[in-house]
């Protein structure tokens, strides 16, 4: 349901299923443009610590979902040039890479698997938050803003959403009522952000009176615009890109798979002497820190 007005949110929170799908769905084994000022992003020091208070916030209007995921792709050919792109897979699609990596990983050959995990899909959530406490930057505080997070964070949402104790009552955190802050606690551990000492708050409402809530809905952004077919090249332009970051490398024209490898479990490879191949999940896809991204970009923008 995509809710259009604050009465039917408010109606609605009672219960949270259909969020809980949604997470469920998303942590079952299976953009945006950095100068753009919608975007929120903690500030470190010099030693990595960084501390911020956040508030997820629900759908926005018109829509049922209170965050997108974007799968994506960064690597640096044997040419020296970069590959930085969107996943047609986030829309379902099939994708170069992935059939690419497909071969590779089902070839039998070490070599190709383990170039294969160096092309591996990161994946990237976008959600609505209120800056709560920004230490860094006080000027942040009490604006709408728009979050870049990876698998970690959202495992704490998953934590808060679905607890594992018996003595845990479930929190919806994207509630505007009975929500919880977001206190985000990084640190720097063997060179990479670490975000294992952040937690949820106790559940509070988010404000006093629903007139402050309307106001803080009506300041949240559409996310729905980040699955545009905008922001993902088409098939043979990726294609194309992938050829020339490999040096017109020999890529499959389609991959043995008939899925992509976000939902594959075995499959029959054609060599004779190899029947089954198990392909894992794990061993495809990025879970570590989401800033890599960012650093793939600024290491290709320098070339």
């Amino acid at each position: 349901m995509a809710f259009t007005s604050l009465s039917e949110l408010k109606k609605a929170r009672g219960g949270f299923e259909n969020l809980m799908k949604e997470v469920e769905k998303i942590s079952k084994p299976e953009g945006g443009k950095s100068e753009d000022n919608r975007f929120w992003q903690p500030v470190v020091d010099k030693v990595g610590n960084g501390y911020a208070v956040i508030r997820f916030l629900p759908p926005s209007k018109g829509e049922d979902i209170p965050w997108v995921r974007i799968w994506s792709h960064g690597f640096q050919g044997p040419t020296g040039k970069w590959y930085i792109e969107n996943s047609l897979t986030t829309l379902g699609k099939n994708d170069p890479v992935s059939e690419y990596n497909t071969e590779l990983w089902n070839s039998g050959k070490e070599s190709d698997k383990e170039i294969a995990r160096k092309q591996k899909r990161k994946l990237t959530y976008i959600a609505n938050i209120l800056i709560v406490k920004d230490p860094a930057n006080p000027d942040n505080e009490g604006q709408v803003k728009l979050f870049k997070f990876g698998k970690k964070i959202f495992d704490k949402i998953k934590d808060i959403t679905d607890p594992q104790f018996e003595d845990e009552d479930p929190i919806n955190p994207f509630d505007f009522w009975k929500g919880a802050n977001f206190k985000l606690k990084i640190r720097k551990v063997e060179g990479y952000r670490n975000y294992d000492k952040s937690e949820f708050d106790s559940s509070s409402e988010i404000a006093d009176s629903d007139e402050e809530i309307s106001n803080i809905w009506e300041k949240q952004y559409s996310l729905q615009e980040f699955l545009e077919d905008k922001n993902f090249k088409s098939y043979d332009e990726l294609k194309k890109k992938l050829n020339m970051v490999l040096a017109g490398g020999a890529i499959p024209a389609k991959s043995a798979a008939e899925e992509d490898l976000d939902d594959m479990v075995t499959e029959t490879v054609s060599k004779p002497q190899v029947a089954k191949k198990q392909v894992k999940r794990e061993e495809i896809d990025i879970d570590d820190d989401e800033d890599s991204m960012s650093y793939f970009a600024k290491l290709a923008n320098e070339e």
